[in-house]
């Protein structure tokens, strides 16, 4: 494995007793007071403005330095990047971690009360964006060139409270107060188009297009720098924000249409109010293709203009010197829009264009779901970006073409494979045809995509699929969230483990999993980290925990396919089990729960319903209240994610067999010493390989004999009631008014009647033998501790810098 040097490793610009005396004056500065009356805010304004103007200056020098060397760019494309606070973040990055908690305890003040103040950037709902935040970190840390390219939300997704046991989401303003890690460049804004036509003409015997009667939206740049770990690299996030170009029509305000004169202002600035809107009706859907187009337009011009400025004007080598990586298919029309540059703007001939595209652009698929596989009505596309389309349809005549000529007896499945078919532009196809690498995100994905999703493509184009396993950053996860398990690990096997793609160092702790000693302290650790969580569920739930209490977690959004009901019916199981008998032997457990359901998605809100009302009734009955509580923590995100993580014991990663892309979610549980409980899906197979089957509690049916029943029509789920009295029992319990007089006839019917998609039922005998099988475990600390040891002995295969170094290996092939 690659490590990589801290060739750029920076040194402390402050002494503690300098900074003291800066940041007393900054304070009193921002609050115009003397520090002694300063609020929190002014105190987290000034050391926010403090840690910027450090960053800044290194972000001018990195930027400089890029330009001298002309490395290969890497920009990454997508619609979430969900980088969580970055207070804390830069501090660690920088190297002041030690220095800025002990100075502002001098000074009386509270480091961790500050961290509060900083609202969590609502940039991103899940995995998808937190990977992107892990690659961006990763990319900086490794002092690679590789910069974020998004969309700046107002509001995000939503904030989720709890209201009588169901989600309801509430605007997240998270800039209510600014946000100080961000630079305003509105004199790089640029415009998008949207609707009107497209003329063509011949001009000097060429054909060029021209798009006229367009509605025009500005997308104005706002800059966030991504600071590396201990070196002087300060990579950039751009998110856009959209607003109309012209703010106010005073003409039509005067005639009195106060409304309309505000319309186009309100239609602008749309684009960038929400992360995915709901898209039930056709305004919906409309809305989510205009964000799209809208990110990926402004990103591309941002990058053609800066290549342009370096490159004596021209975009001759630019496949050569950039790389545009697109997160799933959300920014597939990076494509025909890097293809409109190419042709429309910048002259150049259709199939120099193509392979100039085709050469840039590389592409991650994160789901085998087929309904996330996007797809948009032809006519809609037509109508709201014309010249885009028109595109769209040249690349797929071209593409059906060449299919037939080198396949002509495969017409039907040359079709299957095209990117128009059935009224609809297929994303996902665009995205392969127009990518020289198309890659998973875990090795049964990867096989998955080759074998059963995209093996039509796999057979055209074998040599554009890798695999690239997911990756999370310790920095944050691990080193930044448990920083009592950081200082362990250094005591104990030094700190070589902390640079830049070393986490693999952390082999050297298997040789103490049998060490009492060290076992000893790794029990303190999670102990402490486990008070810290039942604290934070005092003071924000007024909810009781016992943190002696087993903590089994499953967070994670809310879907189906990932199975919280499996989880929640086992509860309402072992829940009968000691209602029958309370002096049974049980092992005190407390199972957690968080994550949002999307606003449309019912059956997953129901979902949430069922946890909320089995937590009240199991929580006020004091039969079992002492030996079981079940908690949903509210409004999951990054700051929530890092007291969560530190303090799990069991990682629930419970996805059927063959439908999970990865998921991250388990090796940050991993690094924290937790022990996943899980279905061999997604990266959970590479888990169990890195540790071992003595050291993963695995259950369930395989990828294999899902795919096999879904092939031959599923599997009769009447049959596993009729025979399992445990599971009539929840089932009926789940209609007869058993919970709290609440009745879940969906669920019952998608089980029963709808015949159990996602075989819960099926895997549910299997994952109440594992349940028990762990608890049994728990019961053997030292066993258990053993465990825990060596699965943080062998994340390292899961850092996000190992993602980043294979991207560049397999992939991006930046000579660097």
């Amino acid at each position: 494995m690659v490590k990589f040097k801290k060739k750029n490793a920076i040194k402390n610009e402050f002494t503690k007793e300098e900074f003291k005396k800066a940041y007393v004056k900054k304070v009193e500065e921002v609050s115009g007071e003397n520090f002694s009356e300063s609020s929190i805010q002014n105190q987290y304004d000034a050391l926010a403005q403090m840690v910027m103007e450090t960053i800044t200056e290194k972000w001018v020098e990195n930027n400089r330095r890029n330009h001298e060397r002309d490395d290969k760019q890497i920009y990454f494309f997508s619609i979430e990047f969900l980088i969580g606070r970055l207070l804390r973040a830069y501090i660690n990055n920088l190297g002041w971690d030690k220095m800025v908690p002990d100075a502002l305890e001098e000074l009386g003040v509270s480091y961790e009360k500050i961290q509060t103040r900083e609202h969590d950037p609502a940039l991103g709902n899940g995995g998808l964006g937190r990977l992107m935040a892990c690659f961006l970190d990763s990319t900086a840390a490794m002092n690679f060139p590789g910069h974020g390219n998004g969309i700046r939300y107002k509001y995000g997704l939503f904030q989720q409270k709890i209201v009588n046991d169901e989600q309801v989401e509430v605007a997240d303003n998270w800039l209510r107060n600014g946000y100080p890690f961000e630079i305003a460049k509105p004199e790089k804004s640029v415009i998008v188009k949207f609707k009107g036509n497209v003329r063509e003409e011949w001009v000097n015997g060429k054909l060029v297009f021209i798009h006229e009667n367009y509605e025009p939206v500005l997308a104005v740049p706002y800059d966030v720098p991504i600071q590396g770990y201990h070196n002087k690299t300060v990579n950039s996030l751009r998110l856009w924000s959209a607003q109309p170009v012209e703010d106010f029509d005073l003409n039509t305000f005067n005639q009195g249409h106060f409304l309309k004169a505000m319309q186009r202002k309100s239609e602008a600035e749309a684009i960038s109010q929400v992360l995915y809107p709901s898209d039930n009706g056709f305004e919906g859907q409309q809305l989510r293709l205009k964000q799209e187009y809208f990110f990926v337009c402004a990103g591309l011009k941002r990058i053609v203009r800066r290549y342009k400025k370096h490159n004596n004007g021209s975009l001759d080598g630019f496949s050569d010197k950039i790389c545009i990586h697109i997160n799933d298919t959300h920014p597939a029309m990076c494509v025909p829009e890097l293809m409109r540059i190419l042709i429309d703007e910048e002259n150049y001939e259709w199939d120099a264009a193509w392979k100039m595209t085709v050469d840039a652009i590389s592409f991650t698929n994160h789901t085998v779901l087929p309904e996330a596989l996007e797809k948009w009505p032809i006519d809609m596309m037509k109508e709201l970006l014309p010249r885009i389309y028109m595109i769209i349809e040249e690349i797929n005549r071209r593409f059906v073409c060449e299919m037939n000529s080198k396949y002509p007896n495969d017409e039907a499945r040359n079709y299957n494979i095209s990117i128009l078919k059935d009224g609809q532009v297929h994303m996902a196809h665009l995205s392969i045809i127009g990518s020289h690498s198309i890659n998973g995100v875990a090795e049964l994905h990867s096989k998955i995509l080759r074998e059963e999703t995209f093996k039509d493509f796999y057979a055209v184009y074998p040599e554009r699929f890798h695999s690239v396993t997911n990756g999370v950053t310790p920095r944050r996860f691990m080193m930044g969230a448990n920083t009592d398990l950081k200082d362990l690990l250094i005591d104990t096997i030094g700190e070589s483990w902390t640079d830049a793609n070393c986490l693999s160092d952390l082999k050297r702790l298997e040789k103490y999993a049998d060490d009492p000693a060290f076992r000893e302290k790794l029990k303190k650790v999670k102990q402490t980290n486990k008070e810290r969580l039942a604290r934070h569920i005092k003071e924000t739930q007024h909810l009781d925990i016992d943190p002696n209490s087993i903590f089994d977690i499953q967070v994670k959004r809310i879907h189906e396919y990932k199975r919280q009901l499996l989880n929640a019916l086992h509860i309402m199981h072992v829940y009968n089990q000691l209602r029958s008998n309370p002096n049974a032997d049980f092992v005190p457990k407390t199972y957690f729960f968080a994550g949002k359901a999307a606003p449309s998605y019912v059956y997953a809100k129901e979902v949430i319903k069922l946890i909320n009302v089995l937590a009240e009734k199991i929580n006020n009955d004091p039969l079992v209240n002492s030996k079981m509580k079940v908690v949903f923590v509210p409004n999951f995100n990054v700051s929530g994610a890092e007291i969560i993580y530190p303090a799990a014991e069991i990682s629930e990663q419970i996805s059927t067999a063959g439908k999970e892309a990865s998921g991250t979610g388990n090796m940050k549980f991993m690094m924290n010493g937790a022990i996943t409980l899980g279905t061999m899906d997604g990266a959970n197979v590479e888990i169990a390989r890195a540790v071992g089957q003595d050291n993963i509690f695995t259950f369930g049916l395989s990828d294999v004999e899902v795919a096999n029943y879904n092939e031959h029509g599923g599997y009769r789920s009447l049959d596993v009631y009729e025979s399992d009295p445990r599971v009539q029992e929840v089932l009926n319990q789940l209609i007869n008014g058993f919970l709290n007089g609440t009745n879940f006839q969906i669920i019952y019917d998608s089980l029963l009647l709808h015949n159990d998609n996602y075989f819960v039922l099926k895997d549910f005998a299997s994952y109440c033998d594992i349940q028990q099988i762990s608890s049994q475990t728990y019961c053997n600390q030292d066993k258990w501790l053993r465990m825990s040891t060596i699965n943080i002995a062998n994340s390292g295969i899961f850092s996000s810098d190992r993602s980043i170094a294979d991207y560049q290996k397999n992939i991006w092939k930046i000579n660097h």
